[in-house]
């Protein structure tokens, strides 16, 4: 999965690669926000991202896209 996590006052959003499913990283953003001094935490491939769930803008999952290749690529 592909996880793109804007954070209040930053100008770039964080994009991170994990193996977890959408409901898993759904689970651990409204898990981050029940809590008013929570922390959002996300596994990735090289590490972890943690974010505090004050300043989360917004969390977007989305499949890893494979680009198409080739001819027949339309």
């Amino acid at each position: 999965m592909q996880v793109r996590i804007g954070v209040q006052s930053v100008p770039k959003e964080l994009v991170v690669e994990t193996s977890l499913s959408s409901d898993e990283i759904e689970q651990a953003v409204g898990d981050a926000l029940g809590d008013p001094d929570g922390v959002f935490t996300l596994k990735s491939k090289n590490g972890r991202v943690v974010v505090p769930s004050s300043k989360l803008a917004y969390v977007e999952i989305a499949e890893t896209d494979v680009p198409a290749v080739g001819f027949g690529a339309f």
